[in-house]
């Protein structure tokens, strides 16, 4: 499948008036448009079994022959009549179904906007899924099978309701799902929530964001459709908080569990969330998916390399694969983009990263998504479809250019040991940290002092929803590498180009004089000229080395092996360029710091000093394991 033609982007000199006006044109005439071939159903009060109504827009096409549905469902605002930013998409994406001869659904998740009750991160409860499609069954005009559709909040809760296993859900396509995966294979993100034990700050501000209840109030329980098209052509309807002129200084804030209030926002969700440990009973009892939980349908899932959780969701696609029944494991396909957060259909000729050029990155996802739903959904629609679609589409980031497999990783891989060395000053970029094919040949080590009153600071990375808190995507790494707090090892340069693609490892072996600290690593890939780019990063909390369902704390003097949460990526080291990992204590504010007291972290307003070391010897070989396709060749020094 050969990339889509894209639509050049306006030059920024267009004033701002003019993008209005297009942007209005544009969406009025995709909602003339809709009037003119679909059946428009705004402000259904679907009921759930509580009786509990929520708001739902039903836009299908003009004919008396029954049609399947594509369904989303958000916790965002796509209600005003104007035409708005999500309005306008929601026009868009209504329009593009039904001209295909589908229904499309939208709805707010319980508790959002005209949805009735009381709201929670995934739309809690779960039967509310599974309620939502036992209706759209029901309606006259739906032939009974329907796929669902979304990307970040509007996937999230697709798996866990998949999993109720209702016989309408035909189909689904994910895309940048992570947050509603809670724990598949070794990953405890707990949604996102967690990182190697880590909470994961993006949270903070996007809570902030979303969560308001100033339209409670205003909505009268048992409101007639009629009242509530009538509101939303004339109110805008519980604006979202103010932005944050400074998020980085207001996600600073300490100690953690009065951050939000700080801001100005609403705090129960955040209070009851941040007091969980990364295996608390209460992750396993809401819309989380969680391995145990077994999905069997058709899935299509959409996945970016700079996203904040790209490794558990390559591992729930290997999960899925894996899965017991032949029919569905056979039926999981993989599209992974070198973009951000739900960034696939931005892609350009020239699509850019962060600061780094990833190449004409475009993709024809409509015609794989809408492909995929006629398959599935259309009695007619079955055809060569899937012998045409390949099993995973991966983007070789470094060659910049679209890759397919079978697998994932790609069978070609093969892990390769890099061993890190120094003569015991590897601190910053003008250390000696080395990174080698061979363990070291004498016994060394590397120590630095990590303040979490002076964290090392997030400089890119695989983030999302963290405001302008942190400029996501890759960028070069060289000026925090001049702090000596930051360990740095490099290899010496490629003599021939690898491809390193898959899931990476590290393994550190770390002492400490404090009970508990962290430990981060970045991946990075050095130009010939120096730049630096970031490809992924991970951490580990020390207390949970053990694993997430006990806290074991250090004792000074004593060496422990730690196990960080696996990275991934697929980028092409070329000729003349080098492999480099750094190895710190903090990323804040991608993930919280660690105060180093062994206590809760998010009650806490001081820390302590720490004082870290990496070991690495035959004794205590620390390294990173990477998956290569084809053999590593290095200048000799």
């Amino acid at each position: 499948m050969r990339p889509t033609e894209s639509i050049p982007m306006k030059k920024r000199s267009i004033y701002l008036l003019s993008i209005l006006l297009v942007s209005i044109s544009f969406g009025q005439s995709a909602r003339e448009k809709l009037e003119e071939i679909a059946i428009i159903d705004q402000k259904i009060m679907m009921p759930m079994r509580d009786g509990v109504r929520l708001a739902t827009d039903v836009y299908r096409p003009k004919t008396n022959e029954k049609v399947p549905i594509i369904f989303s469902r958000t916790p965002y605002n796509f209600n005003s009549w104007g035409d708005g930013e999500e309005r306008t998409r929601t026009y868009e994406r209504a329009l593009a179904a039904v001209e295909k001869g589908f229904a499309y659904v939208v709805q707010n998740e319980r508790g959002r906007y005209y949805s009735e009750g009381e709201w929670d991160i995934l739309g809690v409860p779960l039967t509310d899924g599974y309620d939502a499609f036992s209706w759209m069954t029901e309606q006259e005009w739906s032939n009974g099978k329907i796929g669902t559709l979304g990307c970040s909040s509007t996937a999230e809760w697709q798996m866990a309701v998949a999993a109720l296993d209702h016989p309408s859900h035909a189909a689904m396509v994910p895309m940048g799902y992570g947050a509603g995966v809670g724990t598949v294979g070794g990953y405890y993100e707990q949604g996102n929530w967690y990182r190697g034990g880590a909470f994961q700050m993006l949270f903070a501000s996007w809570l902030y964001s979303v969560e308001h209840d100033k339209f409670k109030p205003r909505i009268p329980a048992g409101a007639t459709q009629e009242d509530l098209i009538r509101i939303s052509r004339f109110y805008d309807l519980a604006p979202e908080n103010p932005k944050i002129e400074d998020m980085m200084a207001a996600m600073s804030h300490l100690p953690v569990q009065d951050m939000l209030v700080n801001m100005g926002g609403k705090r129960e969700i955040f209070d009851k969330m941040i007091r969980r440990k990364p295996n608390d009973p209460a992750w396993f009892e809401g819309g989380l998916y969680h391995d145990d939980m077994q999905i069997n349908k058709p899935s299509f899932w959409f996945v970016s390399w700079y996203d904040v959780s790209v490794s558990p969701n390559l591992a729930l696609f290997n999960h899925m694969r894996n899965h017991p029944d032949k029919e569905v494991a056979d039926n999981q396909y993989l599209v992974i983009a070198p973009t951000l957060h739900c960034g696939y259909f931005r892609a350009t000729e020239n699509t850019v990263v962060g600061e780094m050029s990833v190449g004409d990155a475009r993709n024809n996802y409509d015609e794989m998504i809408y492909g995929w739903f006629n398959h599935w959904l259309k009695e007619d629609g079955k055809g060569d479809f899937l012998e045409d679609l390949p099993r995973v589409q991966y983007y070789l980031m470094g060659k910049n250019e679209w890759r397919t497999s079978e697998i994932w990783p790609p069978k070609e891989a093969s892990m390769t040991s890099f061993y890190l060395d120094s003569d015991g000053n590897a601190n910053s970029l003008f250390g000696d940290g080395r990174l080698s094919l061979n363990p070291p040949s004498e016994p060394n080590q590397d120590n630095y002092t990590y303040d979490p009153h002076n964290p090392v600071f997030s400089y890119g990375g695989n983030v999302c929803c963290t405001g302008n808190a942190i400029e996501a995507g890759a960028r070069d790494q060289r000026e925090m590498e001049t702090r000596n707090d930051i360990l740095v090892y490099t290899s010496e340069p490629l003599t021939e180009g690898i491809e390193v693609s898959g899931f990476i490892e590290m393994s550190l072996y770390v002492s400490s004089d404090v009970k508990d600290t962290d430990f981060t690593v970045k991946l990075i890939d050095v130009h010939p000229d120096g730049t630096a780019y970031n490809l992924d990063e991970t951490i580990q909390r020390a207390r949970y080395r053990e694993g997430y369902d006990k806290e074991v704390f250090m004792e000074e003097g004593e060496v422990y092996k730690i196990d960080l949460t696996p990275l991934s990526t697929s980028n092409y080291f070329k000729k003349g360029h080098r492999i480099r990992i750094e190895v710190a204590s903090s990323n804040f504010p991608r993930f919280m710091r660690n105060l180093n007291t062994g206590g809760n972290n998010y009650d806490e307003t001081e820390g302590v000093v720490a004082h870290n070391t990496i070991h690495h010897s035959a004794e205590y070989p620390s390294q990173i394991k990477l998956p290569i396709v084809g053999k590593v060749k290095i200048e000799d020094r």
